[in-house]
């Protein structure tokens, strides 16, 4: 036979069944592996897509989108043209609360917000709707901020005062946060995505947010639903209780401003 191996040493000879069975086997091999380049593309796609540049990205296309929505919708008719009357009750209420949390979000001043909330519902049920969409509108800038912006801005927290101040948010969550809510001067969403960016915890900077707001929310509330009446009593402590906390501030920074310079 040709594929029986001499008995005297000679060499083996292959026979072509056995060659063909090689062949055979070996082509599937070659097949499997072409569908690891779709797999390895596959895989640099969404490692670039989920990387923490194209996150902060996504956040910053967002707010830009959502910014654009608010010029558009003009939310500051509220204050003039007032409430639709398709809309009333509770359901006004909820619509309120989820729009006022949206439009902080896409930094529409919430002093703003606060005054429509009292013009349009009171000073007690406005001060509970404005409460709600703060809450809310805060949760939403933070989860966005940490889930899209925190990997890719935390690296560049390297000058001193950035530093200080995430390390001031980040031990002294609750605090710190109660403290910047209480006294205005810094912006609504500043605070929200620097909180984010920060390793403080969501409950300590909702449940600061929400007592820390109350003051001045109630002040604008009171001042919205007494707008029709400005010299009336209760508008005039409303104006009172706005101005006051400013200008602790201002004097509490004023005081504070040594000690910022050596940061």
């Amino acid at each position: 036979m040709l594929d029986a191996t001499t008995r005297s040493g000679g060499t083996a000879t292959a026979s072509p069944r056995a060659t063909a069975a090689e062949l055979a086997v070996a082509v599937p091999q070659a097949t499997t592996a072409s569908p690891a380049v779709p797999t390895r593309f596959a895989v640099r796609c969404t490692r670039v897509l989920l990387s923490p540049w194209s996150r902060l990205s996504l956040l910053v296309a967002l707010l830009a989108v959502g910014a654009c929505g608010v010029l558009l919708f003009e939310p500051q008719r509220l204050l003039t043209e007032g409430w639709p009357p398709q809309l009333g009750g509770a359901a006004a209420a909820a619509v309120f609360a989820v729009a006022y949390g949206v439009c902080t979000v896409a930094f529409v001043p919430r002093p703003l917000l606060n005054l429509a909330a009292g013009a349009l519902f009171g000073a007690q049920l406005g001060l509970g709707v404005a409460l709600g969409g703060t809450v809310l509108g805060a949760g939403i800038a933070f989860c966005l901020g940490r889930a899209l912006g925190q990997d890719a801005l935390r690296p560049l927290l390297r000058g001193r005062w950035l530093k200080a101040a995430d390390g001031q948010l980040s031990r002294h969550g609750f605090r710190s946060m109660l403290a910047v809510r209480l006294f205005p001067g810094v912006p609504f969403w500043a605070a929200n995505y620097c909180a984010s960016v920060s390793r403080m915890g969501l409950l300590p900077f909702l449940l600061a947010t929400a007592l820390g707001s109350i003051p001045n929310t109630a002040a604008y509330a009171v001042a919205g639903a007494r707008a029709s009446a400005p010299t009336s009593p209760a508008f005039v402590i409303a104006l009172a209780c706005i101005a006051l906390p400013a200008l602790a501030g201002v004097v509490v920074a004023w005081r504070k401003r040594h000690q910022l310079r050596r940061l």
